[in-house]
């Protein structure tokens, strides 16, 4: 418990180096997750997946182990994810979740349970998804 004050560090977590999950090959503009186990990886269909950014750099970890590469994710931004043609984000989706469907793909729902949350939808435009 503080009884002064502290210099307390902090980063502006914009852009953050992402240890990448084992034989995950991460795709520049492609959609970033946070597997079960901490490591970053590509969206894909999939429960326990936590929504992280955007990809800024291709990098292939596809022969390394969990955290023996980092691929630099942007976050705090909305990105235009694609709009999934079997189970499409709709107009009754805007401010509510849309599912990761893969590693550009969103959805409008979880897939009957097969599919992780991936963020709030603040635009949809007839070529894709805004997601904040």
């Amino acid at each position: 418990m503080l009884s002064g004050d502290r210099n307390t560090p902090y980063k502006d977590g914009q852009l953050v180096a992402v240890p990448l999950a084992a034989a995950a090959v991460a795709y520049a503009g492609g959609l970033a997750v946070i597997n079960a186990n901490g490591f970053g990886a590509p969206g894909s269909t999939a429960t326990g997946l936590a929504y992280f950014g955007r990809f800024e750099e291709h990098v292939d970890n596809s022969d390394g182990a969990n955290g023996d590469k980092h691929a630099l994710v942007r976050r705090g931004e909305a990105f235009k994810w694609e709009n999934s043609s079997g189970d499409p984000v709709t107009q009754a989706s805007l401010g509510r979740t849309c599912y990761i469907e893969d590693d550009e793909t969103v959805s409008g729902t979880d897939g009957s349970g097969t599919q992780s949350a991936c963020g709030t939808v603040i635009q949809i435009d007839e070529d894709g998804v805004w997601v904040a």
